[in-house]
């Protein structure tokens, strides 16, 4: 057994949801209650990431990805963490329903934490350049095959280092750093033109 591998059984083991999930498959209303709770703050820092703070369709991707989560609850296999599973069911979610949006609103929605766009301060056109940027990453990452916008979602805009993208994929971590690879080659061709995004490319391997 690769290290990677005894370090995923390892987290597995001192999973802290596992045995609320555990019930909440059996449909169990207060194991299902907690969990639900517990999980909601990631999934919407997951769907913070790939849509930004103020989307309009941020709320909706959140609870279709919660209910992603329970309907996959009862074929999940410990696979993973109870988390991880979370997370990656709402990547998915997020990132199919930014392809919907899309074909209906080709236009991306500026998110809350862009700043006033009508200040005239150094401050706000950082902040304007830092959301295109973000919005940039969000949009590349619809034009790759699932797997890759997965694996680069993961790793660049929740930050998961590759280890943690290869357990919350129950994906070797070898294989995780090819699909990455493929993505940031995919990709750079699109990213020439900024610095700032070809850097943040780059960093995801």
């Amino acid at each position: 057994m690769t290290a990677e591998r005894i370090q995923a059984v390892t987290a597995r083991d001192h999973d802290p949801y596992a045995a609320l999930a555990q019930l909440a498959a059996t449909s169990d209303p207060e194991a299902t209650e907690q969990l639900l709770r517990l999980l909601t703050p990631r999934i919407y820092a997951v769907g913070r990431s790939l849509f930004g703070a103020g989307h309009r369709d941020l709320d909706d991707a959140v609870q279709e990805s919660l209910l992603a989560f329970f309907r996959a609850l009862p074929s999940f296999e410990n696979r993973s963490t109870v988390l991880h599973f979370a997370t990656r069911i709402a990547v998915r979610t997020c990132l199919a329903q930014r392809k919907r949006a899309r074909r209906h609103e080709p236009r991306a929605q500026v998110d809350a934490d862009s700043g006033d766009a009508t200040a005239d301060t150094p401050r706000v056109h950082m902040d304007e350049a830092a959301h295109h940027r973000r919005e940039a990453v969000r949009a590349l990452l619809e034009a790759l095959p699932d797997v890759q916008a997965e694996a680069l979602a993961l790793r660049i805009c929740l930050g998961l280092s590759l280890a943690q993208v290869a357990a919350a994929t129950d994906t070797p971590q070898n294989t995780v750093r090819s699909r990455l690879r493929l993505a940031r080659q995919s990709l750079m061709r699109r990213v020439e033109s900024d610095a700032a995004l070809r850097a943040l490319v780059e960093d995801a391997t």
